[in-house]
């Protein structure tokens, strides 16, 4: 079985993969400071409340990571306790898709798997709008290369930066008001958070798509499921993209 490990900056996801099926899978909050045995440790709770062996049932360990210090950490983990090497996404590993940026060492190994799977699932020309720490949306041909894409300040950062510099609002959950005209102080961040960043990337799909023709959208990241709802341009909502792309890679390097 595979553990495709994606770690972003505000949360690290794990998927367990029996084959092409995705067993089961976890979300964690990212911490840096976390050891490779605080990792192993993690891990294998998560697999032994589902009935999977830690020591007998993992075969291969793939990763995509935005954070340095738990790339290491994983990487440390693996070799310790599977006695084999993760595969990490990075220059250097096949994943079958050309990178057509200027410096394709650039390209965020998340932004690469996300294009990976979204090729594989529904072909090209398509648009991947993952919804993360940062709002990534990335453009792939119909020949299946990585052309480019776009990145923006995140929905739960952007609203950090605004309850961190105005004193009078306060934090809000992140549901949809009763009207988009709000009502009260709390409403009217609401409608700002929910229609103000769906349409955003309503805007900036439809740029991409005055360059790419008739593409096919699709949606991802941990706060997908909440926008997905109210976009007019976003027709697939696919939460575990990521996975599903590491798994991929996984398979091309073996």
């Amino acid at each position: 079985m595979l553990l495709a490990i994606d770690t972003g900056n505000t949360q690290t996801v794990i998927g367990l993969f029996d084959g092409a099926t995705l067993a089961d899978h976890w979300r964690i909050a990212t911490a840096a400071e976390r050891t490779s045995d605080e990792l192993a440790l993690m891990i294998q709770q998560f697999l032994g409340f589902h009935g999977f062996s830690f020591d007998d049932e993992i075969t291969g360990v793939a990763i995509c990571s935005g954070v340095p210090r738990i790339t290491a950490s994983l990487r440390d983990m693996t070799r310790r306790y599977f006695g084999f090497e993760a595969l990490v996404i990075e220059p250097g590993v096949r994943t079958g898709m050309p990178i057509l940026y200027d410096n394709p060492k650039e390209v965020g190994p998340d932004r690469i798997a996300d294009a990976v799977a979204a090729y594989e699932k529904y072909g090209g020309p398509t648009v991947v709008v993952d919804f993360g720490t940062a709002n990534t949306i990335e453009a792939i041909s119909e020949k299946g290369e990585y052309l480019g894409g776009a990145i923006l300040p995140g929905i739960e950062i952007s609203l950090d930066a605004l309850f961190g510099r105005a004193a009078a609002l306060r934090r809000v959950e992140l549901v949809a008001p009763r009207n988009v005209i709000g009502k009260t102080t709390v409403e009217s961040i609401q409608s700002g958070a929910i229609y103000g960043f769906s349409g955003q990337v309503d805007s900036m799909v439809e740029r991409f798509q005055a360059e790419l023709g008739k593409c096919t959208v699709i949606a991802t990241g941990g706060l997908a499921e909440l926008m997905v709802p109210y976009s007019r341009t976003i027709e697939h909502y696919e939460p575990w993209l990521t996975l599903e792309g590491l798994r991929i890679v996984w398979e091309r390097n073996q």
